[in-house]
């Protein structure tokens, strides 16, 4: 059975990486007592994963983790005396729930069709900006950004940072409000790529010392949606 859980990151959990985020979903699991499916081979790996990394430092409120677990995915035994039988998936969000740290909170869990690819579509990154820092002048740059038909950056390709490569995210930027605050910047996902968070606080001539909040994402749109 493919499960689609739905979560949110907020607080100092949004500090970790793509693969320690990974880790703490897998070990909830675990300590939930979910049977998970194991890939085959000499070395057998669970069969969970997170089809839209999440930027370190960035806060979400539409994380998406795919899980295959087995047909019985929780021991009969498992649900708490005295409450009325309850379906898998139910049964599945009250235990993981429970073994999440704070800072990660459940959403939802269902059942997904065996062979659904999650290919993320679009997302939007909201920025909160000093009060300081709003002005005309973050206005025009808005305005400039969303009127240039090109928007070349260098992006490195290396950890290093001695390698780039010229890419045009121009395409990859679907739209840029700013209500009140706060600065929605909507943003295409494709096979091709897309446009990072620091790239987009480069554009916006933003960095994370004039910013009010962390950055969160949101409003993810998955294909087939």
């Amino acid at each position: 059975m493919l499960l689609a859980i739905r979560f949110k990151v907020e607080g100092s959990l949004r500090f970790l990486s793509h693969a320690e985020t990974v880790k703490v979903l897998q070990r909830a699991c675990v300590r939930a007592g979910i049977r998970i499916q194991y890939s085959e081979g000499f070395n057998p790996r669970p069969r969970l994963s997170l089809p839209l990394p999440r930027p370190v430092g960035v806060e979400s409120d539409d994380e998406l983790l795919c899980l295959r677990v087995a047909r019985d995915p929780l021991p009969a035994g498992d649900a708490p005396d005295g409450r009325p039988a309850q379906s898998d998936q139910t049964r599945i969000k009250d235990a993981l729930g429970r073994q999440l740290p704070e800072g990660c909170e459940l959403l939802s869990v269902s059942a997904a069709e065996a062979g659904t690819a999650f290919a993320p579509r679009a997302a939007t990154y909201v920025l909160t900006v000093r009060r300081e820092y709003l002005g005309e002048e973050l206005k025009a740059t808005i305005e400039r950004l969303l009127a240039s038909e090109h928007l070349p950056i260098r992006r490195p390709i290396d950890e290093a940072k001695t390698q780039f490569k010229n890419v045009d995210v121009r395409r990859f930027l679907k739209s840029i409000t700013l209500e009140q605050a706060s600065i929605m910047v909507e943003c295409e996902i494709s096979p091709g790529g897309s446009v990072r968070v620091e790239e987009i606080l480069g554009l916006l001539g933003l960095d994370e010392a004039k910013l009010a909040a962390p950055i969160k994402r949101t409003n993810v749109r998955w294909q087939g949606d």
